[in-house]
């Protein structure tokens, strides 16, 4: 399976940066289906030899080696309320690639690969059951697919911090960043509160958006309105429901009325391909996540110091 994705993934790349996803379909246990974007997945191979050790968390299976690399294997059919993988043979591990970091997933069984329109993608109602660690549904040849919150998943595991260093602290602080107003898409709730919470720290006022098509539609009503209340900058994850975050910056770019604000886009893919469409779309820059000091420092690069401004 490893070799045969490795070659498919190539031919998907070319759907990213038009609102279309190609997503790796899989089983946690019964007859759902689940998700994730192919681009985050290296590698299929069956369960590896693991090693665990006493005291980590439920949620570890334990470690393997993968390639000469010790990564730590998450059983994601527990997370997700299944029957634990841990002890059965016929599971299967998932390798990806999250914010540069790399990391196993055990799932029970591997389907295939498929492509998606970006709309068809929605939030899952909330009486599907699914909880937060699902966060969108579609329909793939009839079939109900959930797609999975990976970052919610990892967060529940090891939080990263949504600190800023004290040096960064001390930076933002002697810019006057308070008049500011930067808005927040992303889908997953984790990111959401993660970003809020640093942009609180910096004194900058949010707005927040779900997914690429509540966002543009927020800033063209913005736009519209009160210049007081316009968004200087907007930091996207990619990686959504409606309208992804390469779609959303196309989108701004052919705006007049948006064209002229600055985007950065913010997301756990990472790669050459990514840095390629990040370009091709004219987004301002890109951060994986979470790296709070390095999105600050590039907050404060694209958001000018209204003290700095020329007068009217």
């Amino acid at each position: 399976m490893g070799g045969t994705l490795l070659e498919k993934v190539e031919r998907h790349t070319r759907l990213a940066g038009h609102n279309r996803v190609a997503m790796l379909l899989f089983r946690l246990g019964d007859e759902q289906l689940f998700g994730i974007n192919v681009f985050k997945v290296r590698e299929v191979l069956r369960r590896p030899p693991m090693e665990r050790m006493p005291g980590v968390h439920d949620l570890l299976a334990g470690s393997c080696d993968y390639r000469g690399q010790t990564i730590p294997v998450i059983d994601l059919a527990a997370a997700l309320g299944y029957a634990p993988l841990r002890d059965v043979e016929s599971a299967h591990l998932m390798v990806t690639e999250f914010s540069r970091s790399v990391q196993g997933f055990l799932v029970a069984d591997l389907q295939r690969m498929v492509q998606c329109e970006g709309e068809t993608l929605i939030a899952p109602p909330g009486a599907l059951g699914f909880g937060a660690r699902v966060n969108a549904v579609t329909r793939i040849d009839g079939a109900l697919v959930a797609v999975i919150d990976v970052e919610h998943v990892l967060a529940s595991i090891d939080a990263s911090p949504a600190e800023l260093s004290v040096r960064m602290m001390r930076v933002a602080g002697a810019r006057s960043l308070a008049p500011r107003r930067v808005m927040v898409v992303d889908d997953s709730l984790i990111a959401r509160r993660r970003l809020v919470s640093l942009f609180k720290q910096m004194n900058i006022e949010c707005i927040v958006a779900k997914d690429g098509r509540e966002a543009l539609d927020r800033l063209l009503e913005l736009a519209a309105g009160d210049p007081a209340e316009s968004i200087k900058l907007v930091v996207s994850d990619i990686e959504m429901p409606r309208l992804d975050g390469y779609a959303l910056t196309r989108a701004i770019r052919e705006a007049p009325s948006l064209r002229q604000l600055k985007v950065v886009l913010h997301s756990s893919l990472s790669g050459i391909f990514n840095e390629a469409m990040v370009k091709e779309v004219k987004a301002d820059g890109f951060v994986a996540k979470f790296q709070p000091d390095l999105l600050a420092q590039a907050v404060l690069e694209l958001l000018p110091d209204p003290a700095e401004a020329p007068a009217d």
